[in-house]
């Protein structure tokens, strides 16, 4: 703390304990301070193209403070969780488990640009708490109705396929001992609350 204050900044900016709070709100041990910037994450991505910033880039304005940066960036969303970037790192860092905690604080501070990614997000957790798995059929359909009506005909044919085929439901089926699975999340939402 005495460095921040012998560099003139405020000890009170939370953003200055940025990357403190990523990694306390991070699953397990996130290891994010160990990330030496090397750039295997973002070589080892599929999806890196697609990101506005790769992951070390997102680390490093995590480091730096950046919280709102950080939050708006559409990495996390874009990142599919492949784990390729976590089996290769160097450090260990838990990278995949660091986006899941930037989407949620993303979505807690409403710093998304787009509402589709946490839109979807949502109805996925929904549907998983009611029927305790995914229901692909309701998820698409929701979905696609939401945010893209005008292409849902065109999905028809690919759907109708999927069905025949039964890779889905038309209807959703819940787990055996769903009321375990509600008691669970029931005690996840207060340990979180807690926290």
């Amino acid at each position: 703390m005495s460095d921040v204050v012998a560099q003139g900044l405020d000890p009170s900016n939370p953003n200055l304990r940025f990357l403190e709070e990523v990694s306390r709100r991070t699953a397990g041990v996130s290891r994010l301070e160990m990330c030496i910037q090397c750039g295997t994450c973002g070589g080892s991505c599929p999806s890196s193209a697609d990101m506005d910033h790769t992951p070390r880039m997102l680390f490093a304005m995590i480091r730096a403070g950046m919280r709102e940066e950080a939050l708006q960036s559409n990495t996390p969303w874009i990142c599919v969780s492949c784990y390729h970037c976590v089996v290769r790192c160097p450090q260990d860092v838990h990278i995949a488990d660091v986006m899941y905690t930037l989407k949620s604080m993303a979505i807690h501070a409403k710093l998304y640009r787009d509402s589709t990614p946490p839109h979807f997000s949502q109805t996925f957790v929904d549907m998983v708490e009611k029927y305790g798995r995914s229901y692909e059929f309701g998820l698409a359909t929701r979905h696609y109705l939401k945010h893209f009506p005008l292409r849902l005909p065109g999905m028809a044919p690919m759907g109708l396929g999927m069905l025949t085929r039964k890779r889905i439901e038309l209807k959703p089926r819940r787990i055996r001992g769903i009321q375990q699975l509600h008691a669970i999340l029931e005690r996840a939402k207060e340990v979180e609350e807690n926290e």
